[in-house]
């Protein structure tokens, strides 16, 4: 039998090749990683550089023993240079030289990119992306004092020497974040936490653009609330210093700071499939059917490289999360291991923690895209309690519902609110997979006790009124 071979060894790629091994473990299981981390928590790095995650170690799911334990052939620092479907073999750069591997199964779980484009200067040293796990550790080494010790960052595989280059450095005092969607707010939220002084830049007019307008006007206020100078329908143009990062400008203004981090979006990880048959779509990433299978038989794809079925639209898109590269990458194993799962489908299911106010968003609530997909929208906004009114540390949670007029397909949701708003959306998300009208989810049985809802779950309010307008 030949090799199921992995391209990638994240979310997707580990996923797939933990369950391959599973279901045949007499196959032999080979995964290439061009990098030295595995199987780590893009989504837990803010946290670890403001403090409440103590160690990197903290966000692996898998340490490389462990994935050897399984059995999986892993080869780190082994790029995938090429790949020759016609021939079915890979073509790998690692420590010793070339090599060429031959694939029964391949799978494509590259992963993505961050983008710094068009922005000048980012090559200067104190400028960031937080995308990787070297990344989240020079930046907590730059904010940790120098006769202080950088915690968490002693892991083998760790950039040793960029973690002791900042280390030595006076710690930053402003910071630029240029970008305000989920990096931004988040990476806010860590550098207040160590006194920074911090200005937001945002292109758009509003900060959380995925989460429509009223997410975004509660959490600017919460982030003005805790100091964070906003600087929104601001285009920052270039980072500038003398080698190292010491002003922002943005809109013909200079702003003087010691750190930037750069958060305005990733691309999908698939130029290693330019010269061959695998289709890609508008957005770059690669086109798969429901079982992750792309245009080219034993060749699958998953993960933030990949497409999927968005469930409103029923057409295929590419929204980059966690969740969705673990389920795609688990089921992608199945697969080539002679039981057939689908990966499923996306709904752009995500949540975000912006101080104290936790957001979430799942569907298409933005009304132009909604008919440019054929709907005609329609949005309803309220404010409810998120538990009893006599019962103590409720909270208010505005929730936004958007339903298609002519059908009262529910389209849509988000959610904002200080007290466990955030989780709520996933009663929308599961609405959105049935297929459910906004009469259908009015009539949902939600559970009511006094400490975690009120009788009418804020949800199901907003139901009411959305079926109303209906």
């Amino acid at each position: 039998m030949d090799p199921f071979v992995v391209i990638g060894g994240d979310a997707a790629g580990l996923s797939a090749a933990s369950k391959a091994k599973r279901e045949q473990p007499e196959r032999d299981v080979v995964v290439f990683e061009r990098g030295t981390w595995v199987s780590y928590a893009h989504c837990g790095m803010p946290y670890y550089v403001k403090g409440e995650v103590d160690s990197l170690a903290d966000l692996l799911s898998l340490t490389p023993a462990e994935v050897r334990e399984r059995d999986i052939d892993l080869r780190r620092e082994h790029e995938v240079v090429d790949v020759d479907t016609d021939r079915g073999t890979v073509t790998v750069e690692g420590p010793e030289g070339s090599l060429e591997q031959p694939y029964g199964h391949l799978l494509v779980a590259t992963g993505a990119h961050a983008t710094t484009d068009p922005i000048e200067g980012f090559d200067l040293s104190g400028s960031f992306t937080m995308h990787s796990m070297d990344a989240a550790a020079a930046v907590r080494a730059f904010l940790t004092p120098p006769d202080e010790p950088v915690r968490g960052a002693d892991i083998e595989y760790v950039d040793a020497e960029r973690v002791a280059a900042f280390a030595g450095r006076e710690p930053p005092e402003t910071a630029a974040i240029v970008g305000g969607g989920y990096v931004g707010v988040e990476m806010a939220e860590a550098f207040a936490a160590h006194g920074l002084d911090i200005h937001l830049f945002q292109r758009p007019d509003r900060l959380l653009p995925p989460f429509g307008e009223d997410v975004a006007e509660v959490v600017a206020d919460e982030l003005r609330e805790e100091g964070v100078e906003l600087h929104l329908s601001t285009e920052v143009a270039a980072i500038e210093g003398d080698g190292e990062v010491e002003a922002v400008r943005a809109n013909g203004t200079t702003h003087d700071v010691d750190i930037a981090v750069v958060g305005i979006g990733v691309r999908p990880n698939t130029n290693l499939l330019t010269d061959t048959p695998v289709e890609c779509g508008t957005s770059g990433a690669v086109v798969v059917d429901e079982f992750g299978e792309t245009t080219v038989e034993g060749v699958y794809a998953a993960g933030d490289c990949s497409e999927s079925r968005h469930v409103v639209t029923g057409e295929s898109d590419w929204v980059p999360l966690g969740l969705t590269a673990n389920r795609e990458g688990r089921a992608v194993g199945a697969t080539v291991a002679g039981a057939p799962m689908p990966v499923g489908g996306i709904a752009g299911t995500a949540v975000v923690k912006a101080f104290e106010q936790g957001c979430g968003r799942t569907g298409i609530l933005d009304h132009e895209r909604a008919r440019d997909e054929g709907f005609e929208p329609v949005s309803e906004t309220i404010t409810a309690g998120s538990r009893s009114g006599y019962y103590p540390g409720g909270a208010e949670t505005t929730v936004t519902l958007c339903a298609d007029r002519e059908s009262g397909r529910l389209l849509g949701g988000s959610l904002v609110g200080t007290d466990r708003a955030a989780i709520r959306i996933d009663t929308v998300a599961t609405a959105l997979e049935a297929g459910m009208t906004v009469g259908e989810l009015e009539r949902s049985d939600l559970a009511y006790a006094p400490p975690f809802s009120p009788v009418w779950d804020p949800v199901l309010v907003a139901a009411k009124v959305l079926s109303g307008e209906l």
